[in-house]
């Protein structure tokens, strides 16, 4: 398959997917694309918002249009390591009364992992996640299991209720691709949500896309071509982001960490995906500033001015886009 194909097969899932869920969820337009472009980019996504949203919905709902495994973990302070990588136990074999280890999988074992509150766990089984997210597989008893491709976890986290929660550290949070914002719907919105979830009957949803299907997207997107002013661009805001190199006051008076390296890559894979989601053969700065504020809110770290002047990380990354949008 050539890469017009390619392109043009990874539009048209985009395209189908969106039809098919939009027969359950109504609205969450922006979050089902950075959803998407999460996916396919082989990125993890950490989902921010009050209870209520339909976040698990969203999720099993994307599940089930791409035929994949789903698997939802409530992350409770009590929940060891092994309650979600899985555990061995001694088998005995009733004929020979040998006995042996057996390994049992846990939930982390599936193709699109829902990690429910991840902060209200200790940071051992935090680290246990992490390990996941980064290596692809799973260690209990000095012995590796891969977890099969594709492998997406989306955490999310309550923005309210903070007590008794155990904060992730900038190098955990880091792991993430996107951090995103789950808002209320509008009022449009919410009447049809009402309207549709009422009734007797519920619409059933359509697989478009299979597993083989996928990883050949997650594979393609990443032949697209970008151009040099592109990556200049990207790169660009990245390293604005920190105080040492910026020239934006902002950046200087509000930041006290800005992003690492891993941004830009996230942007440049971001915009690939995206820019290869809506038809186009190379990524623009408008692809870069789409995934921007996902890719950077929660690599930027803020410091007490900042938070005392009510100054938001989207205000910022907002202002770096405006400063630098055109001048590539």
């Amino acid at each position: 398959m050539d890469m017009i194909q390619s392109l043009q097969s990874v539009h048209t899932h985009y395209q189908a997917i969106r039809k098919e869920i939009s027969k359950i969820i109504i609205g969450q337009d922006d979050v089902l694309e950075a959803l998407l472009i999460a996916f396919f980019s082989s990125g993890h996504a950490q989902l921010v918002g009050v209870p209520g949203l339909a976040k698990t919905m969203m999720i099993q709902s994307l599940a089930d249009v791409m035929d994949l495994r789903f698997k939802r973990i409530q992350f409770t302070p009590d929940l060891m390591p092994s309650d979600i990588t899985g555990t061995e136990v001694i088998e005995e074999d009733m004929k020979t009364g040998h006995r042996s280890f057996r390994f049992i999988k846990g939930p982390l074992f599936g193709n699109i992992i829902l990690a429910d509150e991840i902060n209200r766990t200790p940071p051992k089984t935090q680290a246990a996640l992490l390990e996941a997210m980064q290596e692809r597989q799973v260690t209990t008893g000095g012995i590796s299991y891969k977890l099969e491709a594709p492998f997406f976890v989306l955490a999310t986290q309550n923005p309210i209720e903070q007590e008794g929660t155990y904060p992730l550290p900038e190098a955990q949070l880091d792991r993430f691709m996107f951090q995103l914002y789950v808002d209320y719907p509008s009022t449009a919105e919410e009447k049809e949500i009402v309207i549709r979830t009422t009734g007797l009957e519920s619409a059933g949803l359509q697989k478009v896309i299979n597993r083989s299907e996928l990883l050949d997207i997650q594979r393609s997107v990443k032949t697209l071509p970008v151009a040099e002013h592109v990556v200049d661009y990207a790169v660009n805001i990245v390293r604005a982001t920190r105080p040492d190199n910026s020239a934006i006051d902002n950046i200087r008076h509000y930041v006290k960490w800005g992003a690492g390296p891993r941004a830009s890559q996230y942007l440049i894979i971001g915009a690939k995906t995206r820019a290869a989601m809506l038809g186009k053969v190379t990524p623009d700065e408008e692809d870069i500033n789409a995934v921007a504020p996902q890719v950077l809110r929660h690599r930027i770290l803020r410091n007490f001015k900042a938070e005392a002047d009510g100054v938001a990380v989207d205000d910022i990354i907002h202002q770096l886009i405006q400063v630098y949008h055109g001048k590539s």
